[in-house]
């Protein structure tokens, strides 16, 4: 994808999605041409940004990007769990924001160990993928929680009248929503290479890479991803959790 036309051809492919569309009369056709507007307009726009980025090497300019991926991830996963539960956005970010640190911490120091920390050809691709990871475990696992506390309360008002405590009334409620958010890392792990090549190590062969090395990078991002979400996870529904109850341990709903 060295040149223009081949990106137009390319785009020939969304052009004909949309053709089928509209002959099968499916009434697709705005959304596949908005979709593919945004994701030409997106991914530009981030290009440019990152060749400018890359050029300069300035921690700041590295922290400044990653921050914007933050912000992003944090509002969208907070949007996708509740507006109603208080101090959500914080709690959301601060858990993303931790599970992030400490696997690209972990990574950098003992795995890919670059000659500077920021050194963006790393930092960011990697914290990108965290990102996104961690921000759809955080959305899953928060929704699945909030919901469950909601419409449980007659069991958990039980379980505290028979002298639980709150942590005790609703482990297993927070058991099931950690799981839920790590399934759909655990189930690409199960099958990665086998029934998908992910978008990594498709992406360095295709580039020219070494399938060994390729492999090996594709390992170390899906352990990074199990990692970072499950710190994700454990944190947010410990945050949320915590919402649910007052003082004097009893359940409030939002």
């Amino acid at each position: 994808m060295d040149s223009p036309l081949q990106i137009v051809w390319a785009l020939g492919m969304m052009a004909i999605a949309i053709a089928l569309s509209a002959w099968q009369r499916l009434g697709l056709e705005w959304n596949l041409a908005v979709a593919t507007g945004r994701t030409v307009m997106q991914l530009l726009v981030v290009g440019y940004v990152l060749a400018a980025v890359f050029a300069i090497r300035n921690p700041w300019a590295v922290l400044a990007v990653l921050a914007v991926m933050l912000v992003i991830a944090t509002i969208v996963a907070r949007n996708r769990i509740s507006k109603k539960v208080p101090h959500l956005l914080p709690l959301v970010g601060g858990s993303i924001l931790t599970g992030t640190v400490v696997t690209l911490t972990y990574t950098s120091l003992f795995v890919i160990q670059p000659q500077v920390w920021y050194e963006p050809q790393y930092l960011i691709p990697l914290a990108g993928i965290v990102l996104g990871n961690a921000m759809n475990g955080a959305a899953i696992v928060g929704e699945r929680l909030v919901s469950t506390l909601n419409n449980s309360q007659l069991e958990i008002e039980t379980h505290l009248s028979l002298g639980a405590t709150p942590k005790q009334a609703i482990a297993q409620y927070r058991e099931d929503a950690i799981k839920a958010g790590l399934i759909p890392t655990v189930n690409t792990m199960m099958v990665v290479g086998i029934v998908t090549l992910p978008g990594i190590m498709t992406g360095q062969i295709l580039a020219g890479a070494d399938p060994l090395l390729a492999a090996a990078y594709q390992m170390l991002v899906m352990f990074m991803l199990a990692f970072a979400t499950l710190i994700t996870t454990l944190l947010i529904s410990w945050g949320i959790s915590r919402q649910f109850f007052n003082q004097a341990a009893q359940l409030m709903l939002w």
